[in-house]
């Protein structure tokens, strides 16, 4: 069980030295975990593909030649060409940073803003929480994708919109899991000492509160990475995503569609690598859930 105690102390010295031997005691259970090590094994390697993209890629993701159009995967070309003759590997490793910019901006705008409204509508409950999970709970009651398609129509294509509507999309599930985590110990007697000291309300949520939900968070964000490719692939796919010539995989999809019956590596490859990289956050995301989840652990 993780301990609060060292939550307490003011020194910055000993929160960092506490948060490193937790994070070494968590790194350690992962590892013996191989679901999880495959699933962060597929992770790096998309992170280490996007960024030496320009190296790894043996032709322009752009530039094609008509004489080469729909050529079937080959030692020239190892997944075959696309309609105008461009190379569909070096498509999708450039496209590989398409998806982890959005996967990444996504995040970071959601998982924080998600994160703060749940831990202020559970530390201060009464009208501010039946507020703010109202409002949540609107969000939430609607599809995800169907919003997102609402947004970027109303924003117009782009990969910026795109960012922006899924994020809006995103942010109610991060809120309700904070919520719901800050309800189980937010008359606990460690946050009546901190409110002895003269803590502020913000010190307290920001220092105290937070901190508590991030490993709920964490995991939930590392789940929800699959939903957001797939959302994002979705988005590109019918045209209101990354526009051409960019190398988005859900408009690669989208282009190969009429190609699919004679020429069906032109929409199959762009999918495989969807496929692959949302298994590798989900099995990350499962394998970080039983570790942070001591409750997972005992019904494991």
């Amino acid at each position: 069980m993780i301990t609060r105690d060292w939550l307490l102390s003011d020194d910055p010295e000993t929160r960092m030295q506490a948060r490193l031997g937790q994070g070494y005691r968590l790194a350690r259970a992962l590892l013996r975990n191989p679901l999880a090590v495959v699933g962060l094994a597929i992770i790096l390697l998309l992170l280490l593909v996007a960024m030496f993209a320009p190296w790894l890629a043996p032709y322009s993701p752009i530039q094609g030649e008509l004489a080469n159009r729909l050529q079937p995967p080959s030692a020239t070309h190892w997944m075959g060409t696309d309609e105008l003759g461009r190379d569909i590997l070096s498509r999708i490793i450039f496209g590989a940073r398409i998806t982890l910019m959005i996967v990444l901006l996504v995040a970071i705008i959601a998982a924080p803003l998600g994160l703060l409204i749940g831990t202020v509508a559970g530390y201060f409950g009464g009208w501010v929480d039946r507020i703010l999970m109202g409002l949540t709970d609107i969000f939430l009651s609607l599809p995800r994708l169907i919003m997102a398609l609402a947004f970027v129509a109303a924003l117009g294509p782009g990969i910026e919109n795109a960012v922006i509507a899924i994020a809006i999309t995103a942010w109610p599930v991060y809120a309700r899991i904070a919520r719901a985590e800050v309800l189980t110990f937010r008359k606990s007697e460690f946050l009546d000492a901190v409110r002895m000291q003269g803590a502020s309300s913000a010190r307290i949520i920001t220092l105290h509160v937070m901190p508590l939900c991030m490993s709920s968070t964490i995991v939930r964000v590392t789940l929800d990475m699959a939903g957001i490719i797939l959302t994002a692939a979705g988005l590109g796919f019918l045209g209101l995503g990354a526009q051409p010539p960019l190398p988005e995989w859900g408009a690669m999809i989208s282009r190969g569609r009429s190609f699919i019956l004679d020429q069906w590596w032109v929409a199959t490859m762009p999918g495989f690598a969807i496929v692959v990289v949302s298994l590798g956050f989900c099995l990350f995301g499962d394998g970080l859930r039983d570790v942070l989840d001591p409750k997972q652990r005992a019904r494991g």
